[in-house]
């Protein structure tokens, strides 16, 4: 059973690049780069260190590449635009592993002036 997206909102929240933006890896053994399913477009990760209520948390995004802005890097303020959440769980070798899965439409540059 598939698990809808939820919307996160990002207002009053402070996001910061906690590691650069690479290609996201579909199959470890072949190499595969994962893809956007409507687009086919290839598919980075870049981690960012979300800060709000007096916490800290990292997340790691799915983002289409060309949505992803050109010299970003560590510790650059940012905004994950059409930020979204897919709670996932399996069971592999019976144990349970889950999750969160977090996409986003684009990334943002924060204007720091």
């Amino acid at each position: 059973m598939a698990s809808k997206p939820i919307r996160v909102l990002t207002q009053g929240a402070l996001y910061t690049v906690a590691t650069p933006s690479a290609p996201k890896v579909k199959d470890l053994r072949t190499g595969e780069i994962a893809t956007h399913p409507q687009t086919g477009e290839p598919l980075h990760t870049v981690s960012l260190l979300e800060m709000a209520d007096g916490a800290a948390d990292l997340l790691k995004v799915t983002v289409p590449a060309s949505k992803i802005p050109q010299g970003l890097r560590l510790g650059v303020p940012v905004r994950p635009v059409g930020l979204t959440a897919t709670p996932w769980a399996r069971i592999f070798n019976d144990q349970l592993s889950d999750g969160v899965a977090y996409r986003a439409d684009s990334i943002e540059m924060e204007n720091t002036k």
